[in-house]
């Protein structure tokens, strides 16, 4: 009877410890341009979000920027309604981050695609590159004409460097593949043009190509339905996008930033947040390639193998990709 007590006693105060956490935790996400229906990073973000809400039951605030100058307002607003862990979703929230968690150096805030170095900032990156690999894989096997594409979003470094692991791919398994290369534009509208996705696809394929990678934000849906209209076949990009078009999406290149979200919240709740830089690929299951009901019929036994084999040796740092960004070359 003693022992029943006990263990009665020790639940209640497991659960009173829970709720106290519950209750102190204040979660919120600020997303970027594109909105958290893009379809792709954004999205990704809002299921990791969804899923500790489902989870936990704790809600947590939204905002969706539309102009460049709302990144800052919308963090210092979060911060000043004492939300906190706060996250911001993409690269180009990191000053708006930086100034935000120096004024207020008690909250919790996590960039997802930056880096700001500030001990209560959570920076979590990506090796896009490793993923990008084996798509581009996978793209070079399943053409029949020799030629594949890759359109990119905004151009900076992080684009390109998802195109140049995509062609260091498509190269280990065609040496002789030809890479087309679009990048959508240079501001932050590049994510979320599907017009001109679509153009710059037509384009691609009046030269021969068959299969496009999109790394492009909201832009790749004109990526897709222009290689469905065509006959072609598209990869997708951040979240799993083959349910879009079955039959025409190949597979996409998984960037795990709803699991970047969701540990963000996560930890926070547990007591385990953590500030610095978390760098995520391959090994760590940051990056992947999305295999399902939706894409099977076009992922051959062969194909399979071949990018399965390559992910083992990229763990294992037997093959090691090179990454555009330690120097702004890509070697193919």
């Amino acid at each position: 009877m003693k022992s029943v007590l006990n263990i009665a006693a020790a639940a209640l105060v497991l659960l009173a410890s829970s709720a106290a956490a519950a209750a102190e935790i204040k979660p919120a996400v600020v997303y970027d341009m594109g909105g958290k229906f893009d379809k792709s990073f954004n999205q990704g973000v809002f299921d990791g979000v969804e899923r500790f809400k489902k989870e936990t039951g704790i809600d947590y605030r939204e905002f969706e920027v539309t102009n460049q100058t709302q990144r800052e307002q919308a963090l210092r607003k979060m911060a000043q309604r004492g939300q906190n862990p706060i996250i911001g979703v993409g690269f180009a929230q990191a000053p708006a981050i930086e100034n935000v968690a120096k004024e207020y150096p008690d909250l919790m805030f996590t960039i997802i695609d930056g880096v700001v170095d500030l001990p209560n900032v959570q920076s979590v990156i990506f090796k896009e590159h490793e993923g990008s690999y084996l798509v581009g894989i996978l793209a070079a096997m399943a053409s029949k004409t020799g030629k594949v594409g890759y359109i990119g979003g905004m151009d900076i470094p992080m684009i390109r460097a998802f195109g140049c692991g995509y062609a260091q791919g498509a190269k280990f398994a065609n040496p002789d593949i030809e890479i087309a290369r679009n990048m959508t534009g240079t501001t932050p509208s590049a994510w979320n043009n599907p017009g001109r996705g679509a153009e710059l696809s037509r384009g691609q394929f009046d030269r021969g190509v068959d299969v496009i990678y999109a790394a492009a934000g909201g832009t790749g849906t004109g990526v897709y339905q222009a290689a469905k209209d065509a006959g072609k076949l598209a990869i997708g990009v951040d979240s799993n996008q083959n349910y879009l078009h079955p039959g025409t999406m190949l597979t996409s290149m998984l960037k795990r930033v709803d699991v970047a979200a969701y540990n963000s919240f996560k930890t926070a709740l547990d007591g385990n947040w953590k500030p610095g830089i978390q760098i995520l690929g391959l090994a760590e299951n940051g990056v992947d390639w999305a295999l399902d009901e939706h894409n099977a019929s076009l992922i051959t036994a062969a194909m399979k193998a071949k990018v399965e084999q390559a992910k083992a040796n990229i763990i294992s740092g037997k093959v090691q990709v090179h990454d555009y960004r330690s120097d702004n070359t890509c070697p193919m």
